[in-house]
């Protein structure tokens, strides 16, 4: 066999193991991406949450605080109400609001976060504005409500859970902003 031969059957050999691999470590990266979301609290934040406990308890009483950011956004974002005194179990609504202070149409999605984050697993959004990207008009301002559940199972020495939302621009959704590839 000629060297030039040997090299090629050794780098093939050598980029089917490193297939192989790349492949191996896709497969690795599901339990590790879950891993991950266990320990930092994140969950699909698409979907409502279900609620398994739908008791009142009258007898203990929380406070709900409400926080808005935005991420690169030229929008105004607000809770109508900064907190809100709650039972667990109890069904809660609340509204936040946002315009859009450009010229253009803009499209945002927006990522809550808990604190404590132990608060996120007993945390039940029904439903909220987060579930969807909410594309706002040049100078549109809208009201967007949550609904919540704080389920009853929180541990007794959570007394404050913070809700806080930022909102980030969906890539490619701004009007007049070019299409991938150049097109508008």
């Amino acid at each position: 066999m000629s060297p030039q031969a040997r090299d090629n059957r050794r780098l093939l050999v050598r980029l089917g193991i490193a297939a192989v691999a790349m492949f191996g470590f896709g497969f690795a990266l599901v339990p590790f991406y879950e891993a991950i979301c266990q320990v930092t609290g994140l969950r699909n934040i698409l979907q409502p949450d279900v609620v398994e406990n739908t008791q009142v308890d009258a007898g203990r009483q929380l406070t709900v605080e409400f926080d808005a950011n935005t991420h690169g956004l030229a929008w105004q974002f607000r809770p109508l109400q900064r907190t809100v005194e709650v039972h667990p179990g109890e069904l809660v609504q609340i509204a936040y609001e946002v315009t859009n202070t450009r010229d253009v149409a803009i499209t945002g999605q927006a990522v809550p976060s808990y604190g404590p984050q132990i608060a996120g697993d007993y945390f039940k959004k029904l439903n909220c504005f987060c579930f969807d990207r909410q594309t706002l008009a040049p100078g549109e301002t809208r009201s967007m409500p949550v609904v919540f559940v704080v389920d009853p199972a929180l541990p007794r020495d959570v007394h404050t859970i913070t809700l806080s939302y930022t909102f980030f621009e969906v890539d490619g959704t701004r009007a007049g902003r070019p299409a991938p590839g150049g097109k508008s």
